[in-house]
């Protein structure tokens, strides 16, 4: 049949998120020629867990890059077409599998599981007694030892990241805990599960993990891009369960079984910093804000880093390849956005569009906690201003404008942290009309919206310099998703944007501290 159908460049995006996997073939202009997208499923055991089989992400992406090739030739393409593949992926959820038999250890723990606070708060305890090596023999304790661990890694302590997952899944599994004690334990994020499955797994797949991946576990140096030894050390973890660090664009293996077999793979992005690619955000002082599970605002600072000093963490942009100048970010991450209207209601849209406002009602949707700017791994979920008078209307159109308040609290240390305001903000994903009026300025969304899978399909094809793309050279990719936007203008008398601010705000304060992280 390949000889009857039309030969062409594509490239090939496999974008693995929290909820579902995507496999996307794009053209030189980000025109989509083929794709297919499959859920998987989700479990949450106990309180403030959430878990991910990491067989069944696979198995899943796996689906999807043979079905989008499926509908590639009945499109009249050949699947030789496809020259490349990049991969984007949830960050931080946490993958434990055996040396030698290739497979899980335990299920992953989602980068919205909130289990670990206990761990958080005996690392904190860590930091305020013993505290951190910064020098040989050198020790920095109390406020000193936390802004020491910022200083190397540009993060928090926190439920959030990759390191703290890891530690308790050591600590609570006895596969685990054993794997580790025989040296049979490989840890990775997310992209490096999926990069060693697809490379051969067992028989020979490679362990790599990319940088902007990496920089989301509490264990890289920030500076060097590489493992630091003494958060190593701090953590109580050997080198060798560690991937092989990679750039962000490169060819680092071939697709050894299904229907693009040989194919490289040559770009790997953490999901957030795709879309910043994605949309081109790769000038300093440009961003970006990506509305999926939960939202996600990044600055592209250039090649500096900026220490926040208002709640925002320092992390890697991207790398545009092997041991080249790193670009770097300041993130605001918002951990409830599309996952507040799944949980609430399926018609929540048309709910909240039947009322003028939330009639005095707040929505905090910490579901596991506050993430930017606020970090408080103790907040809970929180529904105020209840009323006689208030409706579902009401309570749909309070969840609706969580997401934009969280965002408005991001944007707001951002300009802080950056001595900028913000005109305009590009977007992506859904939930993107009401942040224009919270937030006081244009919001603007590309027609084309697949940012995060064209990210990583950026990276790849400057891999290979498809097309003539190099992501160094932002000017070869200006024909690159041109087909325009749509801009969403503030409507909102300013008053009744501050009234509704200021009611956030003590909403806010009321959730915090909910359920404390104890020390053991």
């Amino acid at each position: 049949m390949s000889s009857i159908l039309k030969q062409g460049k594509f490239v090939g995006s496999l974008d693995c998120g929290t909820t579902s996997v995507r496999f996307i073939v794009f053209d030189q202009y980000a025109n989509i020629i083929s794709q297919h997208q499959s859920e998987f499923p989700q479990y949450y055991p106990n309180p403030g867990w959430h878990e991910h089989d990491p067989e069944e992400i696979q198995e899943t992406s796996e689906e999807c890059v043979t079905q989008a090739c499926a509908k590639l030739e009945e499109a009249g393409w050949a699947k030789e077409s496809v020259k490349v593949i990049g991969i984007t992926n949830q960050r931080e959820t946490t993958v434990a599998w055996s040396r030698a038999t290739g497979k899980s250890l335990c299920k992953a723990i989602v980068w919205t599981d909130s289990r670990t606070k206990n761990t958080v708060a005996h690392f904190e305890h860590l930091l305020s007694t013993v505290g951190i090596e910064v020098e040989p023999g050198q020790f920095k304790t109390g406020e000193e030892a936390v802004e020491a661990l910022r200083d190397i890694t540009g993060l928090k302590l926190s439920t959030y990241f990759s390191g703290i997952k890891l530690r308790w899944m050591i600590d609570n599994y006895r596969e685990v805990q054993k794997a580790y004690d025989e040296d049979d334990l490989l840890f990775g994020t997310v992209e490096s599960w999926i990069v060693y499955n697809l490379t051969g797994g067992v028989q020979g797949g490679i362990h790599v993990g990319e940088v902007t991946n990496a920089s989301r576990t509490l264990l890289l140096n920030l500076c060097t891009l590489g493992w630091d030894e003494r958060l190593l050390t701090f953590f109580g973890f050997r080198r060798s369960i560690l991937p092989k660090l990679v750039s962000s664009s490169e060819v680092y293996g071939h697709l050894s079984h299904g229907p693009l077999k040989g194919v490289p793979i040559g770009g790997l992005i953490g999901d957030q910093q795709g879309a910043l690619v994605g949309n081109k955000c790769l000038r300093q002082g440009e961003a970006k804000c990506t509305y999926g599970t939960g939202a996600f605002l990044l600055f592209c600072t250039g090649k500096d880093i900026v220490k926040s000093g208002h709640g925002l963490l320092s992390t890697v942009a991207y790398q545009p390849g092997p041991g080249a100048a790193p670009i770097y970010a300041l993130e605001g991450s918002i951990g409830v956005a599309g996952s507040a209207i799944k949980w609430s209601a399926s018609e929540i849209n048309t709910l909240a569009a039947s009322v003028p406002d939330t009639g005095g009602v707040c929505f905090v949707t910490a579901f596991s906690g506050l993430l930017a700017p606020y970090w408080d791994p103790g907040a809970a979920g929180l529904l105020i201003g209840l009323s006689s008078y208030t409706t579902p209307a009401h309570i749909a159109r309070a969840t609706m404008e969580a997401t934009a308040f969280q965002t408005r609290a991001v944007l707001e240390s951002m300009k802080l942290d950056s001595h900028t305001k913000l005109e305009h903000l590009k977007v992506d994903g859904g939930m993107t009309n009401g942040d224009a009026d919270i937030g006081g300025f244009d919001v603007v969304r590309p027609d084309m919206r697949e940012s995060t899978a064209l990210g990583s399909a950026l990276l790849a094809g400057s891999a290979i310099r498809l097309f003539g793309w190099d992501i160094s050279k932002p000017a070869t990719l200006t024909e690159v998703n041109t087909k325009g936007s749509r801009t969403f203008n503030p409507h909102m008398p300013e008053e009744d944007r501050e009234k509704g601010w200021t009611a956030w705000l003590r909403a806010v304060e009321r959730s915090k501290g909910w359920d404390e992280g104890v020390y053991e």
